[in-house]
């Protein structure tokens, strides 16, 4: 008989947004949701930060890939009392990410430039007619190495620079664990369930991951995968899980009607 989902935990920040995907299936299924992240993002101190012996001075582009980078390079920059030039140019994966730039600088007197579709090919494109400069990307200690195999292959000038680290979300003695499915969006967060619950056993508990990548890490350490996405029928991760909610609401009437 199919195990029925009553509680689940979505290892991600809760949506500030009123209406979200996420919110709606809890009304629709009777299922209550929580959010909360396995993993955070800490910024490394400018002494651990000069220990990679980068002068940010020394390039005149900077390449962000998410806002998170935005933040623990300016703030960074701040702590180690460096005035970033009003000359310096900023290349951006994303629209969003540029207009974020907002917070730290005065948008309309600076060079930004950011692909059209956010996607990497675009960004590569851009950085490409611009391939006299010299770029610095500040990204995480756990990153993909996409971008800069890219930037390698047409020989683009460039230093990564790691700003910030991605370090578990330790679980307290007291927060309750007694759920009956979990949503990963990353191989980091299965590997803090494993380092918060090291005598974790799956048994009923259904999993879903979303990305090739942390479906792996899950098969990888054990784990049943009972949710993968995306897929071509499922894109996101809430059409995913609406799609196996509906059906196991199907299979248990059935079972009730035998």
């Amino acid at each position: 008989m199919a195990v029925i989902i009553k509680k689940m935990l979505v290892s991600q920040p809760q949506p500030i947004a009123s209406k979200s995907p996420y919110f709606d299936i809890a009304e629709k299924y009777g299922v209550e949701i929580d959010f909360r992240p396995f993993i955070k993002v800490e910024p490394l101190s400018a002494k651990e930060f000069r220990q990679q012996k980068v002068s940010i001075l020394d390039y005149n582009a900077i390449i962000f890939t998410a806002r998170t980078a935005v933040d623990h390079f300016f703030k960074l920059s701040e702590e180690l009392r460096i005035t970033i030039p009003e000359t310096m140019k900023y290349f951006c994966m994303t629209e969003t990410i540029a207009v974020y730039l907002q917070k730290y600088i005065v948008y309309r007197k600076r060079k930004i430039f950011f692909g059209q579709s956010g996607k990497l090919d675009d960004l590569v494109k851009l950085v490409g007619k611009h391939s006299k400069e010299k770029y610095l990307i500040p990204v995480s200690d756990v990153h993909k190495d996409d971008l800069m195999v890219s930037l390698n292959g047409k020989r683009i000038n460039y230093k990564t620079a790691i700003m910030y680290r991605t370090v578990s979300n330790n679980f307290t003695d007291n927060e309750k664990f007694d759920y009956d499915m979990l949503l990963f969006f990353s191989p980091s967060g299965i590997s803090s369930l494993l380092k918060n619950f090291p005598e974790f056993k799956q048994q009923d508990i259904r999993i879903g991951c979303f990305g090739p990548t942390t479906a792996k890490a899950a098969v990888d350490a054990g784990l049943r995968l009972d949710i993968e996405a995306p897929t071509p029928e499922a894109p996101s991760m809430t059409a995913a899980l609406e799609q196996y909610l509906k059906k196991e609401m199907s299979q248990g009437a059935k079972n009730g009607s035998l």
